[in-house]
């Protein structure tokens, strides 16, 4: 009896012994302080800092493989990042963008550590260019938001506000410099996503390695006279959204066009780089939970390092790595990319083929003396219409492997748009003569 005892006795002390043990361990480690990042620094970097070169001190493996950019000129079936001449590859661009700077140069982008000196020496940049230009070129940009606000920034001419960038794109742009956490940083991609009532600082870790990219691969206008950088979104992103959002615009004179087509007189939009629109519109991949770094920024390691290759660049240079993490038979993924490649590619030739002739048919129903003028202006909104449409993926730099069905879908409403126009420009000159001038 007095045997059973003792050893309740010892194994209840024992028991008390333990959890003021565990007590003490719970109290130390909620009075420690909270842990910014999974490494210790080696160095401090200042919040927003503009250099790259001052991240890749703590961080060597991502900004050993950053660096890579400025020479990966490694030219795709439809892309890459060997600076090639559009218009040269692809005539018809000259007569689609007539009256317009990318009627004068339109060069494949190189990698992002090029981004500034692209910017500064492309022939598209003149006099009243705006510093709204700068916005997707730069790590100095969001010290220089946070210093002057965006609105500021975005009216100061281009050539002034270059005096105060030196930096291409690079750790600021994505980065929170004392936590490594993946921010926006873009006003105006903060600006869009409140409109359609999100708040970015809730999105997972997985969502913000798309979301981030949205800081540059995205549509945008420059609107009234500050040139202040908007994003179309307040209907959605898709481009039936964005389409409805510029006819609301185009109707309340709050922004009309980016300019005027020269032989069919109609008010064009043009579509910038809708990468994110595109791949985020109910995709395959995106869908399956597929994060745009996921590709173009595979893991990687060296050594016993796992890192994110920040050598950003098409997958297909890659492919082992940014296609073989999901896929067993790369070799089946990467023909599977031509097919869908070729065919958006064939697609969207043939809508360009049929927007040239409508412009050409519209420009001859002008010169008709008796025109029906009525007829004459729902054939030149068809043609923007149209072209907004094809650009949408002409612009967008996957050749629709981003989003294939929604890319094919897009292409053909063009092309029924165009021919739209065509038959209204006949109707509007009242003799098929005009057919003609679309040849």
């Amino acid at each position: 009896m007095k045997k059973g005892l003792s050893i309740t006795i010892i194994l209840t002390g024992v028991i008390v012994v333990l959890a003021a043990a565990l007590i003490g361990v719970l109290l130390y480690i909620r009075n420690q302080p909270e842990p910014v990042r999974g490494v210790e620094a080696l160095v401090e970097i200042a919040a927003m800092e503009p250099d790259s070169a001052a991240w890749g001190i703590n961080f060597p493996n991502q900004y050993s493989s950053f660096i890579q950019t400025e020479n990966n000129n490694t030219r795709t079936n439809y892309g890459g990042s060997e600076p090639f001449s559009k218009l040269e590859v692809d005539p018809r661009l000259v007569t689609l963008f007539a009256g317009y700077g990318f009627s004068k140069e339109y060069n494949e982008d190189r990698g992002h550590a090029n981004s500034l000196t692209d910017v500064q020496e492309t022939a598209r940049v003149g006099e009243k260019t705006p510093g709204t230009c700068y916005s997707c070129k730069s790590a100095n940009n969001p010290s220089l938001w946070d210093q002057m606000g965006m609105a500021e920034y975005d009216k100061t001419p281009f050539s002034e506000l270059g005096n105060h960038i030196d930096q291409p794109i690079g750790c600021a742009n994505c980065h929170d410099a004392d936590t490594m956490r993946l921010v926006v940083t873009n006003p105006a991609l903060e600006e869009a996503l409140e409109a359609q009532g999100k708040d970015w600082r809730t999105f997972t870790r997985q969502e913000m390695r798309t979301v981030v990219c949205a800081n540059c691969h995205v549509e945008y206008y420059f609107l009234g006279e500050g040139k202040y950088l908007t994003f179309p979104w307040a209907n959605g992103t898709n481009i039936d959204q964005i389409a409805a959002y510029y006819a609301q615009t185009f109707a309340s004179g709050a922004f009309v066009k980016d300019w005027e087509h020269p032989q069919s007189g109609a008010p064009m939009i043009k579509m910038q780089h809708p990468e994110y629109e595109l791949f985020t519109a109910d995709s395959t991949h995106y869908n399956a939970g597929v994060a745009c770094a996921d590709c173009h920024m595979p893991y990687t390691r060296e050594g016993a390092a796992k890192y994110s290759d920040h050598n950003v660049q098409s997958p297909l240079l890659n492919a082992e790595t940014a296609c073989g993490a999901c896929h067993a038979n790369v070799d089946y993924v990467t023909s599977r990319v031509k097919t869908i490649q070729d065919q958006v590619s064939a697609t969207m030739l043939a809508t360009e083929d049929a927007i040239v002739e409508a412009i050409g048919a519209i420009e001859a129903a002008a010169a008709v003396p008796d025109v029906d003028e009525t007829l004459l202006n729902e054939a030149r909104m068809l043609h923007r219409e149209s072209q907004l449409y094809w650009d949408f993926i002409a612009a967008e730099n996957s050749m629709g492997f981003h989003n294939p069905e929604e890319a094919l879908r897009i292409l053909a409403h063009a092309t029924d748009l165009a021919r739209q126009a065509q038959l209204k420009a006949i109707q509007a000159a009242g003799t098929p003569d005009v057919l003609q001038g679309s040849n």
